[in-house]
């Protein structure tokens, strides 16, 4: 056989290797291919070809890899099994920008799926070579080494702090600096998953300086940076009052405000959650947002979307009421009551209305004018039919319970309470009564409406347990009739009066 015909078989070796890859690649893209490439144990065939003479080979076996490793975690598991990550590992630090794109993709498509394949790659030595590549020149080398980490350190605290204890932030921190986008994104998505844990490692965060790097981009023009620039500031200021109060001393008002108007969706829902992370901490924070006219801001926010967008800015205004009556008042006068009564009333998903019963419960629980404010939305008897469908989840039965409760127990304006005398159940009808005995006592013209109405009708054919708080209410109310009327509403005085006319006797 001659040299050219050896080169000739060489050279079509090569070309089918590189076809095979190829193909593997593209067809890991469709799911409906992703079976059958398992079964035909493509798994064991890419492996040998990640440390092929030819530079395209390798880079194209890795991505083939990473795409499936991508679709779930049994093919996930395979890579681990397969002791393709240490070879991985091994090329990250040797080969070119090409070869560590496809490499740190398959990392991250690893990485993705559980805390213990995210463990196994940090059991292989992987993130001090995925370190090493967040300095590396080119930015998609960085890019792809960064969302590889995010990806690990979002499990759970433990493999938060082996990124960190590897030395990622301060360079995570450098790259939201470089001026690619994409870069930007992923980095300020990564320092998110690791703030999010603990208050150590969201300090650690800080530490490195991220905060007024972040803060500079929440105008930024495009949407998904502000999400992730967004998501990153509340996961910092989540975990307590000395963090939030840096991420506030970074600026960040009144300029967030406006990423509530955004186009984009989840640009207003993570602008709303880190309003309300940082609100949720003291009335101090709360004031200063209400003084911005964060308040007012959120509230035309939640009117001008729809479902879990909402929900964040919901609950803000309830941490906002509940820490005052001033603040709570504040919500109230920016018209926030009727707005969280129509999330109530049409949202279809029970935990945003639960988040809206227990909303109105704070803003409801502290004078009788939050009370009537709340009353008269007519939110109490949509909040009566979620506790009593059999259709409501337990936690929406608690919350609007519990909401009742707070609102009933200050509301002194009767016509919101009287259908209640008709429609609660017992638990709820004692704290109705119980108003009612405190307000009739001061109100001559309240009294005589409720007779009128039919109210001291139906008082006395309510069945309370002798000496019970109940009857106590309803004797306090009885007080404040004289005893012929109490008579005359009470069941079976008309057969009483019917007895006493069978036996007079007239005068003749």
């Amino acid at each position: 056989m001659s040299q050219r015909q050896v080169l000739q078989v060489f050279e079509q070796y090569q070309k089918a290797r590189t076809q095979f890859v190829q193909m593997v690649a593209e067809l890991a893209t469709r799911p409906q291919n992703i079976e059958t490439l398992q079964n035909a144990g493509v798994m064991s065939l890419l492996r040998p070809l990640l440390l092929d003479v030819v530079p395209t080979i390798q880079q194209t076996a890795a991505l083939a890899l990473g795409r499936l490793a991508n679709y779930n975690d049994d093919l996930a598991e395979a890579v681990v099994k397969g002791d393709i990550l240490p070879q991985l590992v091994y090329s990250l630090a040797e080969q070119n920008r090409f070869y560590k794109k496809a490499a740190a993709f398959v990392l991250r498509a690893v990485g993705k799926h559980s805390p213990q394949l995210a463990q196994a790659i940090v059991d292989c030595g992987a993130l001090d070579t995925l370190v090493i590549c967040l300095e590396d020149f080119d930015p998609g080398v960085k890019e792809a080494a960064a969302w590889a980490l995010g990806y690990i350190a979002r499990h759970n605290g433990e493999l938060s702090q082996a990124v960190v204890d590897a030395g990622a932030v301060p360079l995570l921190v450098l790259c939201i600096q470089e001026p690619e986008i994409a870069l930007k994104r992923i980095a300020a998505s990564a320092l998110s998953d690791i703030s999010k844990h603990s208050p150590e490692l969201a300090q650690t965060v800080v530490d490195a300086g991220a905060i007024a790097h972040l803060a500079q981009m929440i105008l930024n023009l495009d949407a998904k940076l502000k999400r992730q620039v967004l998501s990153a500031l509340s996961q910092i200021a989540k975990h307590s009052v000395d963090l939030a109060e840096m991420v506030v001393e970074a600026e960040i008002f009144p300029v967030v405000l406006t990423c509530l108007k955004d186009k984009d969706e989840y640009v207003k829902k993570n602008a709303s959650t880190l309003i309300r992370e940082i609100a949720k901490h003291t009335p101090e924070l709360s004031q200063l947002i209400v003084n911005a006219g964060g308040v007012a801001a959120v509230i035309d926010c939640i009117g001008s979307c729809k479902g879990n967008i909402r929900l964040p800015g919901i609950m803000m205004l309830g941490y906002v009421a509940a820490h005052s009556e001033n603040l709570a008042m504040a919500v109230i006068i920016s018209k926030g009551v009727p707005q969280l009564a129509v999330c109530l009333s049409e949202e279809s998903e029970d935990h945003i209305k639960a988040a809206a019963a227990w909303a109105l419960g704070q803003i409801g629980r502290h004078t009788p004018e939050h009370a009537r404010a709340v009353a008269m939305t007519n939110a109490l008897p949509i909040l009566l039919s979620l506790y009593m469908s059999q259709d409501s989840s337990e936690d929406l039965q608690i919350k609007s319970k519990k909401a009742i409760k707070n609102i009933l127990q200050k509301c002194t304006y009767l016509p919101a309470l009287e259908p209640f005398l008709y429609d609660a159940p017992p638990n709820i009808l004692k704290h109705v009564v119980g108003q009612f005995s405190k307000v009739l006592p001061h109100d001559s013209k309240a009294r005589r409406l409720f007779v009128t109405s039919g109210g001291l009708k139906k008082v006395q054919e309510i069945k309370a347990e002798p000496g019970s708080l109940l009857q106590e209410y309803i004797n306090n109310i009885n007080n404040c009739y004289p005893e012929e009327i109490v008579r005359y509403y009470s069941p079976g005085y008309s057969e009483t009066l019917l007895q006493r006319v069978d036996s007079y006797q007239p005068l003749i």
